[in-house]
């Protein structure tokens, strides 16, 4: 079984897990949000890992992909600590920068795709959904220039 699960700062997280739930009900049984709160230390968000690993009881065969808001931040180091001494680590794959689109993919891949797949699409769809919004012109103004 793929597990998802997203590591951050704050309630970022949390919030993409709502959002998520719009557009993968089904799957989100396997989607986890881990968030390290404002006001709260890294050995508090420490003892939360422990604590949601403890009530997950992950089989030998399990597997992960990890989204994390920020490369190198306290919350991912943390949690990759806890994850790592547990043994896990190395049957997951782990990816920073997190967004929306990036979620959605590995969401709805859990079933379809091995989890190195999983990463490659999600990078490739967060890298395309990042793009300038262009407003289209008003046609109109152009029509009025020729009254």
């Amino acid at each position: 079984m793929k597990y998802l699960i997203m590591v951050s700062h704050g309630r970022f997280a949390e919030g993409v897990k709502t959002s998520l739930e719009m557009f993968a009900g089904d799957a989100n049984d396997r989607v986890f949000a881990l968030c390290l709160h404002n006001g709260k230390s890294a050995d508090d968000f420490k003892k939360e890992v422990e604590e949601f690993l403890n009530q997950h009881k992950f089989k030998d065969d399990d597997e992960f992909v990890v989204l994390a808001d920020i490369i190198g931040g306290s919350p991912l180091t943390t949690f990759l600590n806890v994850f790592s001494e547990r043994g896990y680590l190395d049957r997951a794959v782990v990816l920073g920068g997190m967004n929306f689109t990036m979620a959605l993919t590995a969401t709805v891949s859990l079933d379809t795709m091995d989890k190195e797949s999983i990463a490659a699409s999600a990078l490739s769809e967060a890298k395309t959904a990042v793009q300038q919004y262009e407003i289209p012109s008003d046609s109109s103004d152009d029509d009025d220039d020729d009254i």
